[in-house]
């Protein structure tokens, strides 16, 4: 009887969830009178932010190409997804009344609201992702957006409490561990660090390009964690789980930066003036999600597209028809997350469903502050 009631009990919490998520899916335009809720919108990061920005450069890391974008209105545009990716719900839940476009297209563009500089592969440490080809590593991004600040004050549109008022996303460091820690072949990392070590070197890295960033005028900024990485399917399929769900070390290295990103937020808070960073609990907000979903109800294993095998990327093999139910899904690759799922990230990230969701709070406030 006690089983019956607590399997009843999650079905009717997935129905909630269910419902809540159709209702963000279809409302997100909710900002008062039509205006945004910030200014402006500038994203950094690698591929789960990308919109465009490797398409053309020489890289493996590009999905300019179908299936990708089945679900989204102008195609396959280089977003890592079968539809919107995490930045972009993001900025529709902000009230912004189009997607904030991708460095490359900006130049000649409307910048004042924003742009975004992610780029796949990218990682903290310059090497990470060299294995992939060409991206735009972290200071790069750090390098474009001083372009994009000099034509603001070019056009008059630049003000410092113009900038402060801007929310600022930097979503990185899956591949300073999938696309380098964890490939000792290509990479001597994992022999110079222990994994604590490397998450101390990391942040310590990440740290002073965060203060780059807060220098050129940045102040609500939203840090998010990384995810499962160590649950992917391609992980997995490289890896091996030795009779667990996920690779362990991998998740266990995950966790190890996560907790260290949380208290650098603090440290960040504290010795800088005006400055309002929050942490986004990706890892936490994805390990929930999964567990509240009934058994069955969403694959958590295998992607929704074809892709090769050994595949040395884990994308998706162009022009073969992905799976039908997309949203029974939680991994549109084996790699990336579709589109609902990234809906149930942006939207517990700007509203946080658990405590844990946003530290020390959630995106929402961070926008009225």
């Amino acid at each position: 009887m006690a089983a019956t009631l607590y399997e009843a009990a999650i079905k009717a919490l997935w129905v909630y969830f269910s419902v809540l998520l159709l209702f963000v899916s279809s409302n997100m335009h909710y900002s008062v009178d039509g205006a945004s809720e910030v200014p402006c919108y500038f994203i950094f990061g690698d591929s789960l932010s990308d919109s465009g920005n490797n398409n053309g450069l020489l890289t493996l890391a590009k999905v300019n190409y179908r299936p990708y974008g089945i679900d989204f209105p102008q195609g396959p545009t280089g977003r890592f997804s079968n539809g919107r990716n995490l930045v972009d719900i993001i900025a529709e839940l902000l009230g912004f009344d189009d997607y904030i476009p991708t460095f490359a297209a900006a130049i000649g563009g409307d910048i004042t609201k924003g742009v975004n500089y992610a780029s796949g592969a990218a990682g903290i440490r310059d090497e990470s992702g060299r294995n992939q080809g060409m991206r735009i590593t972290l200071y790069k991004q750090l390098i474009n957006h001083q372009i994009i600040i000099k034509k603001l004050v070019a056009n008059g549109s630049l003000t410092a409490d113009y900038l402060s008022k801007c929310i600022y996303s930097i979503g990185i460091g899956s591949n300073d561990y999938i696309n380098n820690y964890f490939m000792p072949k290509l990479y001597p990392t994992s022999r110079l660090y222990t994994p604590k070590q490397y998450a101390d070197v990391l942040v310590q890295e990440y740290s002073q390009q965060l203060r780059t960033l807060y220098k050129s005028g940045a102040r609500k900024m939203v840090i998010f964690g990384i995810g499962m990485i160590g649950s992917t399917p391609f992980e997995v399929a490289i890896c091996g789980t030795n009779g667990t769900i996920c690779v362990d070390n991998i998740n266990n290295a995950a966790q190890l930066f996560n907790a260290r990103l949380k208290s650098l937020v603090t440290d960040l808070n504290r010795n800088l003036t005006n400055a309002k960073f929050i942490y986004i609990d990706y890892y936490g907000i994805g390990l929930s999600s999964a567990a509240s979903s009934p058994p069955g109800s969403v694959n958590y294993t295998a992607p929704c597209c074809e892709v090769e095998m050994n595949s040395t990327t884990g994308l998706c093999t162009p022009s073969k028809t992905p799976c039908q139910n997309r949203t029974q899904y939680a991994f549109w690759d084996a790699i990336h997350p579709t589109e609902i799922s990234n809906v149930v990230i942006a939207a517990r990230a700007y509203n946080a469903t658990l405590p844990t969701d946003a530290f020390p709070y959630d995106i929402s406030h961070l926008a009225q502050m």
